[in-house]
């Protein structure tokens, strides 16, 4: 990543710690993307910690995305990382309304993908609609894949969250020159990066870096150590190498890819609990000074169903329940008529995603709220309901790129737009103030923000669900 030396713009150059960045204004934002947060991905550093990045001279150019950490393709999504590309990818992007301002509420977000892929520079997470509400919003590459959470016996593991822990003492040291208050500072992320604002939530190593947390569509990826371990081993076997840091680091990510996955299975990886960043389930240990709001789609595994053509007529719903410990009687007498294709999609939301989501707040020792997205997408016939995914564009409150695509096709319902506006005003007050408008979540009345036309209030949508599960939290 090169700077110019000399280079001076007005009113956007913003001097960090490491080096002066220019970024580029545009209708009333500021945006600086590809500052470094740590130092490139190269040689051994591919499998270690995070380490400091250099600093440098003169103006970093803040204009364009670095490139994304190594990943595979998810189709029909376009690639996001090429072989060759730069290894100078773990990096933040700053959207601001007013970089001379002082104590702006700051939200930082961390991406999806399955722990498989994602990147800061996809469209769908553009933050200037985010910024013109009034906050600083942050964006970062974290390491996926074998990269960010494959196991190695001699290197850290849940790399993923050391790059997301860096990036976020990054914040701390830096927020406050592009008008951020480093002492009012929001997480928030989607799936996997759902999933890692819990893990932060709970994590020691995470205190004092944020104040508040938003969990959307956290997932029940924590894995035991040993999972973990034999994944690993299996992709070491099949590129016939040793399982160390030094080995895999003579291996081209996209061998690694080639091999990582099999076949019917979303991601072989997960957070691994390892007992020192991880160190359990995190809804059992849920830290009680930062207030948290977690939520989930009513129809979240709508998506997957369809993403991999899954037969709906052939599953066979009771063993499904059987692999999950659940009796398939319980959910049948909750939903008499509901056809076998819907139980089994229920039973995997739960399993995945509304049941995870829902523990976090429920046994969250501080405050917490709870919401659910039930407003159906009326692409594909509707067939894909409230589905994973759709919350991401009513965060962010953008309705163009292929994620978009997917969730909306070529027309847009005006009602989306609208119902984004008020989403996205309940998630930056909640930044703001710890106020997201709605009733506090408390287990005697589970009191749940239900995301709909018209948006509504409801007590506990998901009882049926909760004592289904209620062995297995």
């Amino acid at each position: 990543m090169k700077a110019e030396p000399g280079f001076s713009m007005e009113n956007i150059i913003v001097q960090t710690i490491q080096g002066a960045v220019r970024g580029v204004t545009d209708k009333g934002v500021s945006v600086f993307r590809g500052i470094p947060y740590a130092a490139p991905l190269d040689g051994p550093r591919r499998f270690q910690a995070p380490q400091q990045p250099q600093p440098w001279d003169g103006v970093l150019d803040g204009t364009a995305f670095s490139a994304s950490p190594p990943q595979a393709q998810m189709p029909p999504l376009p690639a996001l990382w090429h072989p060759g590309d730069d290894a100078d990818c773990l990096t933040v992007n700053v959207w601001t309304p007013d970089p001379g301002a002082a104590g702006l509420p700051v939200m930082v977000w961390l991406y999806g993908g399955a722990f498989i892929f994602g990147s800061a520079s996809q469209p769908e997470f553009d933050g200037a609609n985010l910024a013109r509400s009034g906050v600083v919003l942050v964006t970062l590459n974290y390491r996926t894949g074998f990269e960010g959470l494959g196991w190695l016996p001699d290197a850290p593991q849940n790399r993923a969250l050391l790059d997301q822990l860096a990036a976020l003492r990054w914040v701390q040291e830096n927020i406050a020159r592009f008008g951020g208050a480093p002492g009012n500072v929001t997480i928030f992320g989607q799936s996997a990066g759902g999933s890692a604002v819990a893990a932060l939530t709970a994590a020691e190593a995470g205190r004092g870096l944020f104040g508040r947390a938003i969990g959307q569509s956290v997932t029940a990826a924590f894995l035991p150590e040993e999972r973990a371990r034999d994944t690993a081993e299996r992709i070491a076997a099949a590129l016939g190498v040793p399982l160390t840091s030094e080995a895999f680091a003579g291996v081209a990510s996209e061998a690694i890819h080639a091999v990582q996955s099999r076949e019917g299975e979303v991601t072989p990886y997960g957070l691994v609990v390892d007992g020192d960043v991880v160190r359990d389930q995190p809804w059992r240990g849920l830290r009680a000074e930062v207030d948290l709001m977690t939520g989930y789609t009513r129809d979240e595994y709508r998506f997957f169903a369809m993403a991999m053509s899954e037969n709906l007529s052939a599953i066979d719903v009771a063993g499904v329940a059987a692999a999950h410990g659940v009796p398939l009687d319980g959910y049948r007498a909750a939903h008499p008529g509901v056809s076998d294709a819907d139980l089994y999609i229920l039973i995997q939301s739960d399993a995945f995603f509304r049941m995870p989501s829902t523990w976090c707040a429920q046994e969250h020792s501080g405050r917490s709220w709870c919401y659910e997205v039930a407003w159906p997408t009326p692409v594909f016939g509707g067939a894909l309901g409230a589905c994973h995914l759709l919350d991401v564009p009513l965060t962010f409150g953008n309705f163009h790129g292929p994620m978009a695509a997917m969730l909306f096709g070529d027309s847009l319902p005006p009602e989306a737009v609208g119902l984004a506006d008020e989403f996205r005003r309940s998630l930056t007050a909640f930044a703001a103030t710890g106020d997201p408008g709605w009733p506090q979540y408390r287990k005697d009345e589970a009191l749940t923000q239900i995301w709909d036309v018209p948006v509504s209030v409801v007590a506990d949508p998901v009882s049926a669900s909760r004592q289904i599960w209620a062995d297995k939290m």
